[in-house]
């Protein structure tokens, strides 16, 4: 019975025990006192550590959400000018679809100038030989000669005339012909500058969205090696912590002790309650077990139950993933490599995660959460025989299920939006289905059926 349940015990039957107890009582509970001021005081250094970290991990957070949000920004004006090339190019195109039809008009309306030049250097021809008169255009194929040009011919007058006006008319289409094509190749030049423009602005915006992702991609790396970096010191802190309250209570437990065999002895009836021991009583997050559990050969693209090894193992509800309470090593389900280990945001800081290489799940990152000291390391090797931290009694508890593909702290629950804070959901339940084909214990279901659907191809159990 630890400390303070003993110091409850005897003040109940205070009226009834000697004045000896009485006293051992009084040390008790000046003994439970301090070791409750020391629990509260490292509780605050810690939560002090955590949150400097968080500080530092919610920038890079917000940055790496900022740069997304730009680069899908500018993806979307990329196909905004797309669309607005596209658009001008088919307008090109017509325009040279025009300007060839002008310019076959153009050339039959030269076509047709020429034979009537033709059948005019005829008439000019007759008239000279008859002797005929000529009209004003036909006097320009006439001789000098004053007599030829006053000769009377009326028909020739008339021919004349008549070709006079067939030779305007195609005089005025080949000028409206011209017109027209001049208005073309002026719009299609205008059109081909666009074109220009609109390529020179896709390759500006490529170009940012090609530095905006490099820079992702450094804030991402930057990130990890943050959150790898806090969950060491955090791990060493609270080790350093667990180290000085056990120190501590041994000290008081053997003052404690010390001072009960310093009491004269009397007479009177022993207490139904035993004396503390001089062993202090072991502490709620336990360091992890430097001991490892024997070690497993499963069969190459298989999956091991990672719950086989926590003692007092007890399921919980199924929400995001599954919920366990519970102390002891938790392993991975099967072959992977480490994602990540910390996220501030997540209760006691501890978001492991590992993209499975072998099984029906390739490909998939599995998560680990809260109540862990992390044991392994961003890019290890794991496989169904690695433990990935020590699952200590805490006031959380730990979280397992499926994470999304970046590893870093969010749920395929989340990306799919099944999660509103107190519901289960259809990846949390697919998860619970494979830790019980492992032979673990499944979750407890808090709506059936449960919220949202698994994507098409995702592996069942």
């Amino acid at each position: 019975m630890g400390l303070c349940k003993l110091t409850v015990s005897l003040t109940e039957d205070k009226s009834s025990i000697p004045s000896k107890v009485s006293r051992r009582c009084k040390v008790f509970r000046l003994a439970a006192r301090s070791m409750a001021s020391l629990l509260a005081v490292s509780s605050v250094l810690l939560s002090g550590a955590r949150s400097a970290g968080a500080t530092t991990v919610s920038a890079d957070q917000a940055r790496i959400t900022q740069i997304e949000q730009r680069i899908a920004a500018q993806g979307a004006l990329v196909q905004r000018i797309v669309a607005s090339y596209d658009a001008t190019q088919a307008k090109a195109t017509s325009l040279a679809k025009q300007l060839t039809v002008a310019r076959v008009q153009l050339t039959a309306d030269q076509k047709a100038e020429a034979v009537a030049m033709v059948r005019l250097r005829r008439i000019a021809l007759y008239a000279y030989e008859s002797g005929g008169g000529v009209s004003p255009t036909l006097s320009l194929f006439a001789t000098s000669n004053i007599n030829v040009m006053m000769i009377r011919s009326e028909y020739i007058d008339i021919a004349g005339g008549n070709i006079n006006g067939a030779i305007n008319t195609y005089r005025m289409d080949q000028r409206r012909t011209e017109s027209t094509a001049a208005l073309l190749r002026k719009e299609q030049a205008q059109t081909q500058a666009v074109l220009v423009q609109l390529t020179r602005q896709r390759q500006a915006v490529q170009a940012a969205i090609a530095t905006d992702e490099s820079i992702l991609e450094h804030v991402k790396g930057n990130l990890q090696a943050i959150l790898a970096a806090d969950a060491a010191k955090q791990a060493a802190e609270q080790r350093a912590a667990e180290q000085q309250l056990a120190r501590q209570k041994a000290q008081q437990a053997a003052a404690a002790a010390a001072h009960q065999s310093a009491l004269p002895s009397t007479s009177s009836p022993p207490s139904s309650t035993p004396p503390p021991s001089s062993t202090p009583p072991p502490s709620s997050t336990p360091p992890p077990s430097s001991t490892p559990p024997p070690s497993i050969s499963p069969t190459p693209g298989t999956y091991v139950n990672p719950l086989r090894a926590i003692n007092a193992l007890s399921p919980e509800r199924i929400d995001q993933g599954v919920d366990y309470s519970g102390y002891g090593p938790i392993y991975a389900i099967g072959d992977g490599i480490v994602l990540n280990t910390v996220n501030a945001g997540w209760p006691g800081g501890t978001f492991i995660t590992y993209r499975l290489t072998d099984g029906p799940a390739s490909g998939l990152v599995v998560y680990a959460a809260e109540d862990i000291y992390p044991m392994v390391q961003v890019g290890q090797t794991v496989t169904p025989n690695t433990v990935l931290g020590t699952v200590y009694e805490g006031p959380d508890g730990i979280e397992t299920g499926w994470a999304d593909p970046s590893g870093l702290g969010y749920t395929m629950a989340h990306d799919y939006g099944q999660f509103n804070g107190s519901n289960s959901t259809a990846f949390g339940y697919n998860f619970s289905q494979l830790l019980q084909s492992l032979g673990a214990p499944g979750g407890i279901l808090q709506n059936n059926p449960p919220t949202g659907s698994l994507p098409p191809g995702w592996p069942t159990w």
